[in-house]
């Protein structure tokens, strides 16, 4: 974008060996030799930035609440329109709830001057003073020119108007035109962070509980009295066992007294 300012024209009247540099106003159609220059000035910058996290995003609509809490809605985000994030250039169709984003506006200011110069040489064919001349050109053709107004030549050292002016005088004449401006370009800069990963999903991990026995509580029996009668535990069986075994030992000991006696 460029900014035009106040435009000022030079004007040089010179008088050189019968030749006359006179101010005139140039026509676009007359054969006019034509220079330009630019000189440019110290730049300034002014940074501009906005920050927001992506809440919502569907086809190319996106909703952003920015630090003040505001939300904006965003309409039909061209594709064209990426965000570096990680190295990566994502368009609108790759943002995520959740990303931080934030935008850079670098605006800079570059003043400069455009200096104009413009040249047209013939001989006087027509003067009507105190406004206009016909000039005859290097090619032939005549053109006129209008003579701004109060316009002062020097001819032969001296100082005359318009009225001066005679056929055939050999004219050269030059228009300087400066028109100051400043050219301002704004780059924008987008970059953002994705969200962070959500949290891992708890484990079932069985809990290892030790189950220990209560102590059953000590009591102090009291002494018991004596029994007055044996508990009944013997049994038969040892009896019979002796009998037998003294019915034998008598069976033997006779066997040997008939071995002897006989």
């Amino acid at each position: 974008m460029i900014s035009i300012g106040s435009s000022r024209t030079v004007l040089h009247c010179l008088l050189a060996g019968g030749t006359l540099c006179v101010a005139f106003s140039l026509p676009a159609a007359a054969q006019v030799k034509s220079t330009e220059t630019v000189e440019h000035g110290s730049s300034t910058k002014q940074v501009s930035v906005e920050r927001g996290e992506v809440m919502y995003v569907s086809g190319n609509d996106v909703v952003i609440k920015m630090e003040d809490g505001s939300l904006r809605d965003f309409f039909d985000v061209p594709d064209s329109t990426t965000i570096t994030v990680d190295g990566r250039q994502l368009n609108v169709h790759q943002l995520k709830a959740g990303m931080k984003v934030e935008k850079q506006t670098i605006m800079t200011s570059t003043p400069r001057v455009i200096t104009k110069v413009e040249t047209v040489t013939g001989k006087v064919w027509h003067v009507a003073p105190p406004s206009s001349v016909i000039l005859t050109l290097e090619d032939g053709t005549n053109q006129t020119f209008k003579i701004p107004k109060g316009q002062k030549f020097t001819i032969d050292g001296q100082e005359t108007d318009a009225f001066g002016l005679k056929k055939g005088m050999k004219v050269s004449a030059q228009r300087i035109t400066e028109v100051p401006e400043t050219v301002v370009t704004h780059e924008v800069r987008r970059t953002g962070t994705m969200p962070p990963p959500p949290p891992a999903p708890t484990q079932d991990i069985p809990v290892l509980i030790v189950m220990v026995p209560a102590q059953a509580p000590i009591q102090t029996a009291a002494a018991e009295p004596a029994p007055t009668k044996l508990p009944k535990t013997a049994s038969l069986l040892p009896l019979l066992g002796l009998l037998g075994m003294l019915s034998c030992g008598l069976f033997l000991a006779s066997m040997v007294i008939r071995k002897i006696v006989g």
